[in-house]
């Protein structure tokens, strides 16, 4: 029985507009019927759900031949006459339901058979198994809870317009469960972050979002105005500033996990809103902060996959082993073959970028070229976990400097896949130092690089209060569930992604 044919409404996509058009008119007509009975579903406001499809499936031997009550969505329906089966689906899973005229009465049975595709209903009924072997329920009720007055896309996935799935989320997850797995999933990923966290003594809190100044990351803030106080205000870019205000006021181990905001563009691994998690630990540096990580992503795969061998589009990656360590000057040396221990002029590391067609500005430096040698030859060559460690002090400006050579400074950015994951520091606690790299940052500003960070003076107040030793770091939450769902497009792990305006 469960091989009769499928009746189902026309594809939206497919149809021309006059024929959704016209499909909505009818099932308008059949709310008005509905309401002149007083039968309005819209008015009902509370369904016994008191169980799900996965929970029958999971536990059938002891549910066999009990009454149960489901709530959920017809996605499809075989229409045999006196008999009908339809599967609906729920949060969890579909289920098959059997509907007879002789059991849920003649006049009942007749409405029901009006009906739609994506009507949200109520059964209840008794479980049973076909005689094809199919865990079904036998309705003795049934009612409808909501009224569809669109048709559903007979296929959703894999259809050319994506762009359709992205604005219409709400129909992508209607109509495939491997994109509601992903959110779900999603929702573990950071759920699993907080529980290791929060066993290792840190505490969550949430800082603003609308700042007067937007630091801790070299990025175009988005700006607005506050009526109230007449002052321009920026969304913030990073979370850094405000958490390690909280390391100097004592709360020492500290964590955040929030939307950021940066006026940049949108690609597969951007969207100008995202959410970072970024932790500060006293009393470590970024050795502590590696360990953290490593142990930190190994936990999340393992709770949220059950395995620490993942797959990303094709590729195996073990996070099971310990995770490289590398310098980028190593990374450079090897990669490329240009060892920038042996270049100490600007004139040199230019001389080296020409013969390997680095293009690089006027204003750059010899730690911005080895970061340009770095990005060209090596980023993508990071494809098992690793920590590329000691990155050039120019670009890095809120990180303590390495004793042995204040060239570089104790920082980190963890790779997977080419991807950057994470970055760590041994953060700058010296507030001369700090105030002196916030000059640079302004020297910069007024070349007319607007990425550059604004001196801020209460957090320079901050740290000539003191602030002890301090590890911290940063995770891109949206690129660590892509890793972890196999996920090609940002916009994919994104429930609501930035979208132009069809209006445009």
């Amino acid at each position: 029985m469960a091989d009769e044919i499928i009746t189902a409404a026309p594809a939206a996509e497919d149809a021309p507009a006059q024929d959704t058009n016209e499909l909505r008119r009818i099932r308008l007509e059949k709310l008005d019927e509905l309401k002149a009975k007083g039968q309005d579903p819209f008015e009902i406001t509370v369904a016994d759900n008191a169980i799900t499809a996965k929970q029958i499936r999971n536990d059938f031997d002891a549910l066999e031949n009990q009454d149960v009550s489901i709530c959920g969505r017809i996605m499809s329906w075989r229409d045999m006459g006196k008999a009908n089966f339809i599967d609906i689906r729920d949060k969890t899973d579909r289920m098959q339901v059997y509907v007879r005229m002789n059991d849920i009465g003649e006049a009942e049975f007749a409405e029901f058979k009006k009906w739609d595709i994506g009507d949200i209903i109520e059964v209840k009924g008794f479980v049973f198994k076909t005689r094809r072997g199919e865990i079904s329920i036998h309705a003795k009720q049934i009612r409808m809870l909501s009224k569809s007055l669109l048709p559903l896309p007979e296929k959703f996935h894999g259809i050319t317009n994506t762009d359709m799935r992205y604005r219409q989320r709400y129909v992508d997850l209607i109509m495939n469960p491997e994109v509601k797995d992903t959110f779900i999933k999603r929702s573990q990923i950071i759920r699993e972050i907080r529980n290791y966290l929060d066993a290792q003594g840190f505490m969550e809190v949430e800082t603003p979002m609308l700042v007067q100044n937007a630091g801790g990351a070299a990025a175009r803030p988005f700006e607005t105005h506050f009526n109230a106080l007449d002052e321009d205000l920026r969304l913030r870019i990073s979370l850094e500033l405000y958490l390690k205000r909280l390391i100097v006021g004592g709360m020492e181990r500290v964590y955040e996990i929030g939307r950021v905001f940066r006026n940049e563009g949108l690609d597969t691994r951007h969207n100008p809103e995202f959410t970072l998690m970024e932790l500060y630990q006293a009393y470590t540096d970024y050795h502590g902060m590696m360990d953290l990580t490593e142990n930190l992503y190994r936990h999340v795969a393992q709770a949220v996959l059950g395995t620490t061998v993942i797959h990303y589009n094709g590729i195996e990656m073990d996070l099971g082993k310990p995770f490289r360590r590398i310098t980028m000057v190593e990374a450079v040396r090897e990669y490329v073959g240009v060892d920038f221990d042996k270049i100490d002029t600007l004139e040199q590391a230019r001389a080296a970028a020409d013969e390997k067609h680095v293009e690089y500005e006027k204003h750059h430096t010899r730690g911005d070229i080895l970061n340009l040698f770095f990005e060209e030859f090596c980023e993508d060559k990071l494809v098992q976990p690793t920590f590329l460690m000691d990155h050039p002090i120019e670009i890095y400006p809120l990180t303590k400097k390495k004793p042995e050579d204040p060239r570089y400074v104790e920082r980190f950015e963890f790779f997977m896949n080419g991807w950057e994951l994470a970055n760590a520091y041994s953060e700058l606690n010296d507030p001369i130092d700090q105030r002196e790299r916030f000059k640079h940052q302004e020297e910069l500003l007024a070349a007319g690089d607007d990425e550059a960070n604004h001196t801020d003076e209460d957090f320079l107040t901050a740290l000539e209060y003191g602030m002890p030793p301090t590890g911290g770091i940063g995770f891109g939450i949206d690129r660590m569930v892509m890793l972890l769902t196999d996920s090609a497009a940002i916009r994919d792990v994104l429930l609501f992604p930035t979208m132009k305006s069809l209006d445009k």
